[in-house]
């Protein structure tokens, strides 16, 4: 039997057993595997899980779900890296009319909608349907788009200790490119590591980062592998869980994995990065500050 080692943190990895490899290769810009495992049809990329049939609608619900609580409106939604495509279905589930689905690996797209049992088909990547395919560098989309969204969702890997393509996607600078096009009320919402201790380096970069940039910050922790996930609106709004739950109720989709009592229990951030806050040295410097090559 087939394995993949996925490194976790330094002097830590997790090994998966594939028993069968439906994809093995790479890309321009990856090493794509797409396995059978334990936990179903998964999909990783550069060694790093990054959904699993089993836990992926757990995972996309809180990257998206707790953004259309928070957002003033949902009718327009850019969706930046997230190759399996089930965040714009989930958008459109919710009410929206239009997303905008950037990725910058065609190949990628194309070989999640052959072989992964959810999101997109091959028939959704040929149609003119509410979503439209960008097969372009999410930097330089959000730099050139003159259209406006009510929701920017950023869904790239965990942010690598060294260079990589996806880093800057992390910085300050991108996250203030995206509160541009941002409608009034708008959300930004981004996966941002994990709260774990040994292995929260990119949540607490990523807390602070959102601090810097937007009004009000919103956390979510997810139950599928301890995922976090931020949400940054450009206006300050007060009793922000208290907005959540009231909008939940009213919500068109129906959320398979979230109820008014995972919002009250599950929007605190972690002691560790709250109290980082407070004490710089904390605080990890990350590669993304810098400017590293085309990003997705």
């Amino acid at each position: 039997m087939s394995r993949i080692v996925e490194p976790l943190a330094p002097g830590l990895s997790r090994v998966w057993e594939l028993s069968e490899i439906l994809v093995d290769t790479r890309t321009r810009y990856q090493h794509v595997v797409i396995a059978r495992t334990a936990q179903g049809v998964t999909l990783f990329c550069d060694d790093d899980r990054q959904s699993t049939e089993a836990g992926q609608l757990v995972y996309h619900e809180a990257l998206l779900v707790p953004a259309l609580l928070l957002a003033r409106r949902l009718d327009r939604v850019l969706v930046i890296g997230s190759s399996e495509g089930v965040v714009s279905q989930l958008a459109l589930a919710a009410g929206a009319r239009h997303v905008d689905h950037v990725d910058i690996d065609r190949q990628a797209v194309e070989l999640c909608a052959r072989h992964l049992p959810y999101g997109y088909s091959p028939a959704d990547l040929a149609g003119d349907g509410p979503v439209r395919l960008h097969y372009a560098d999410g930097w330089d989309f959000v730099t050139r788009t003159r259209d406006r969204y009510d929701i920017v969702v950023i869904d790239v890997p965990d942010e690598h200790p060294g260079p990589a393509q996806h880093n800057r996607l992390y910085g300050t600078e991108f996250l203030r490119r995206c509160r541009s096009v941002l409608t009034d009320g708008g959300v930004v919402a981004a996966q941002a590591g994990c709260p774990a201790l040994w292995r929260d380096h990119t949540l607490i970069r990523s807390w602070r980062r959102f601090h810097q940039v937007f009004d009000t910050v919103t956390y979510f922790g997810s139950d599928e592998h301890e995922w976090a996930f931020l949400f940054g609106l450009a206006d300050r709004l007060d009793r922000s869980i208290d907005h959540m739950l009231e909008r939940l109720a009213t919500l068109p989709y129906r959320p398979a994995s979230i109820d008014a009592d995972t919002v009250r229990g599950r929007t605190i951030a972690p002691h560790s990065v709250r109290t980082a806050m407070l004490n710089p040295a904390r605080i990890p410097a990350g590669s993304q500050d810098r400017r590293p090559g085309r990003a997705g």
